[in-house]
């Protein structure tokens, strides 16, 4: 059984008290939880840990549905580890792991992370079918030995903090309210690949950002970023677009370093996206276009001084 290999990987030496979920972003809402998490393990002398799935249930249990993720594995690991969490164990969202009934997945928890407890917000529901909801998951902890703690939902404005509200938010290129919903700014990582050259040929050598095809992004556009290469920040300007000037289809991540020389292709290059100056146009002439360009990056270098879109 995979599901019951990938936990054999990890031996605690204590026992755990966990939170299980995708917990993509890890926003808010999920810092939320992990604050009650970390807590309550810390005063029961407990490992506080997650489980988390690779890849999102969705893609098993609809695979026709496509849900872009909005943090990579390993992006998700180190902010929940940020966030105090002891130990994140991954596993594979398989098939054969949605089969398993409430009683079989809590069981092979109990045996390979000594879970003692779980901390679970009031919507969540695990195993087959999504039949392991609250009252299930309490009746299961009095028979098999653990506790549970319901932790209420955290609510901005009167609306639950939710990574649907956060890929809503992404969509319209509300990058304000996206930084509201994860207490940070949004990010992308990949590896800077050789483009068409046209920033080059603009008078804007741009590095081409090869994100993963599943990775959400925002509304196509021009924004304001600030760009990581080995722990160096640089304010920079970032396009999502297609290149509708030059009738474009591929949608493209481009990242123009505003103070910095030198060639990047091959290199991995982390860029936080902090606003949206405007959406995507199609000019009638690249000069135009060019022309555009230079009052962007203008108007980006003066924003990124003051810290804020005007």
């Amino acid at each position: 059984m995979q599901v019951e290999e990938e936990l054999a990987k990890f031996s605690p030496e204590k026992d755990m008290l966990l939170a299980i979920g995708v917990f993509d972003g890890v926003h808010l809402g999920h810092k939320h939880l992990i604050a009650r998490l970390t807590e309550l393990a810390r005063k029961q002398g407990l490992v506080s840990g997650v489980v988390t799935f690779r890849r999102h249930p969705r893609g098993v249990l609809a695979p026709r549905t496509r849900l872009p993720f909005l943090t990579d594995l390993d992006h998700r690991i180190e902010l929940l580890k940020n966030e105090g969490v002891e130990a994140v164990i991954t596993l594979s969202f398989t098939p054969e792991l949605a089969s398993l009934s409430p009683k079989e997945f809590l069981g092979l928890l109990k045996e390979h992370l000594r879970m003692r407890g779980l901390v679970i917000g009031p919507d969540f529901a695990l195993g087959r079918n999504r039949e392991g909801n609250t009252d299930a998951l309490r009746h299961f902890g009095e028979k098999m030995g653990f506790s549970l703690t319901v932790v209420p939902p955290l609510k901005i404005n009167g609306e639950v903090v939710s990574s649907t509200a956060v890929r809503k938010a992404l969509t319209e290129g509300d990058m304000k309210r996206v930084q509201s919903l994860i207490g940070r700014p949004f990010r992308l990582h990949g590896r800077v690949v050789t483009g068409d050259k046209r920033g080059i040929e603009l008078g804007f050598p741009t590095a081409n950002l090869d994100t993963e095809a599943e990775q959400a992004l925002p509304a196509e556009g021009v924004y304001t970023s600030r760009a990581y290469i080995d722990d160096q920040s640089y304010p920079a300007m970032t396009n999502i677009g297609r290149h509708p000037t030059f009738g474009g289809s591929q949608r493209l991540v481009e990242v123009y370093l505003l103070d910095y020389e030198g060639d990047l292709y091959g290199r991995e290059l982390t860029v936080d996206i902090i606003d949206r100056l405007r959406g995507e146009i199609k000019f009638d002439t690249p000069e135009e276009l060019k022309k555009q360009i230079a009052e962007d990056v203008k108007r980006g270098k003066a924003i990124l001084k003051t810290g804020g879109v005007n």
